[in-house]
């Protein structure tokens, strides 16, 4: 008879447990100078976690398709820090010389709802491949004003749409 090592988790002690999966896509050879630079700064993740980072893991999908999946204690201590460096300023690097890749992130927050961005992929994928596509002005602006929305918005949101948003 065989014998199953089967085992669960209690999450109870996080409420608000936070997942993000994020990825790139390479669609040029120019985007392996991207690839090494975030290569070094994930490898700073694994030696120096940020406070409220739980676990963080390689999630691949093929070679021209890296990407992670991060556990965060809650959604606060998963904004603050893509919000500082070096977070930040990778992502302003990214967003002002991406390089031949698209990078894209879906957050799925336990008390929240979900969330995602897309940023020059070439097919669609997770969310993207069946909701509506729609720019990210206004209310979709940020991953905070994104959580939580799950596809409604108001008519003030609406209008705020169309108001461009610095962030």
């Amino acid at each position: 008879m065989q014998t199953h090592n089967r085992v669960t988790v209690d999450l109870a002690a996080y409420p608000d447990l936070t997942v993000i999966l994020l990825g790139l896509e390479i669609t040029s050879p120019r985007a392996l100078l991207s690839l090494g630079r975030i290569g070094r700064g994930l490898a700073e993740l694994a030696n120096k976690a940020p406070d409220g980072l739980l676990h963080h893991q390689k999630l691949s999908r093929g070679w021209r398709q890296p990407g992670f999946i991060q556990y965060w204690r809650d959604f606060e201590s998963l904004e603050r820090f893509t919000r500082t460096n070096p977070h930040a300023a990778w992502w302003r690097h990214f967003m002002a010389k991406h390089r031949g890749c698209g990078f894209w992130h879906e957050t799925y927050s336990a008390r929240r709802g979900f969330e995602a961005i897309y940023v020059d992929m070439p097919s669609p994928l997770g969310f993207s491949a069946f909701a509506p596509n729609i720019t990210p002005t206004g209310p979709f602006a940020s991953s905070r004003k994104r959580l939580g929305r799950n596809g409604k918005v108001s008519q003030t949101d609406a209008d705020a749409a169309l108001m461009p948003e610095a962030t």
